[in-house]
C-alpha cells in the first residue's frame, strides 16, 4: 500500500469569498435648468471633474450614458417635484471608502464642492448614500434609489450608509460601524 499527497496550488481553490467594491450614488437638486448661465460654472467644472475621477486610484466605475453624458440621465423623479432644474445623479463604485474620500476629499473635487451651494439646492433629507457590491456588479438607478430611501428611513446600516459613517464589507467579519476622520467632512 502506499500513499499520495494531493497538492493544490492556492490559485486555484474556490473559498466561496465574494470581492466587493464600494457603491456610491449622490443626487442634487439644481436651483436652474442644466442650460441656465446660474449653472454654468458647473457645468464648466464638469468634464474636468469626472476626468479626475476616472484617473483617481481606487475609481472603478462612473454612471453615464454611452456617449459619456451623466447628466441626461433621468432618476430619483419624487425627489424632482418643486425643483427649478431637476435633479442630477452622480453614481460610481471604488475599491474601498479610503479611495472615495480621497477622492471627494481631494483638492480638485473640493474646490467644485465648496461652491455646490451655487448651483444645487440644500436638501433637508438624505442624498447621497453607499453600500458594497459584489466586483462586476453594475449598481441601478433603482437599486440607488432604494439604498437613499432606507437610509433616509433607518439611518446608516450595512445595507446603506454615508462616507461619514460606513460599515465594512459584508466579507470582513466585522458588522461594527467605522466613522471616517474628522477631516472627511462637507465644507458649507
Amino acid at each position: 500500500m502506499f500513499s499520495v499527497e494531493l497538492t493544490i496550488p492556492l490559485e486555484v481553490c474556490d473559498d466561496q469569498r465574494v470581492d466587493y467594491v464600494l457603491a456610491q450614488v449622490n443626487i442634487g437638486r439644481l436651483v436652474a435648468p442644466l442650460e441656465s448661465p446660474r449653472i454654468a460654472g458647473f457645468v464648466a467644472a464638469l468634464d474636468s471633474v469626472n476626468a479626475v475621477a476616472d484617473a483617481a486610484p481606487g475609481f472603478v466605475w462612473r454612471l453615464q450614458t454611452e456617449d459619456g453624458n451623466a447628466t441626461a440621465i433621468r432618476a430619483f423623479e419624487k425627489d424632482a417635484d418643486g425643483a427649478d432644474g431637476g435633479i442630477l445623479i452622480n453614481m460610481s463604485t471604488w475599491e474601498s471608502v479610503e479611495a472615495l474620500g480621497a477622492y471627494v476629499y481631494g483638492a480638485a473635487h473640493l474646490a467644485v464642492l465648496r461652491q455646490r451651494r451655487q448651483w444645487f439646492e440644500r436638501m433637508k433629507q438624505a442624498y447621497t448614500a453607499l453600500w458594497w457590491v459584489p466586483r462586476g456588479h453594475i449598481p441601478t438607478v433603482h437599486e440607488a434609489e432604494d439604498r437613499v430611501r432606507h437610509l433616509r428611513a433607518h439611518g446608516p446600516t450595512p445595507y446603506a450608509f454615508t462616507l461619514r459613517e460606513h460599515f465594512p464589507p459584508p466579507d470582513s467579519g466585522d458588522a461594527d460601524m467605522l466613522l471616517s476622520p474628522e477631516d472627511w467632512t462637507c465644507p458649507a
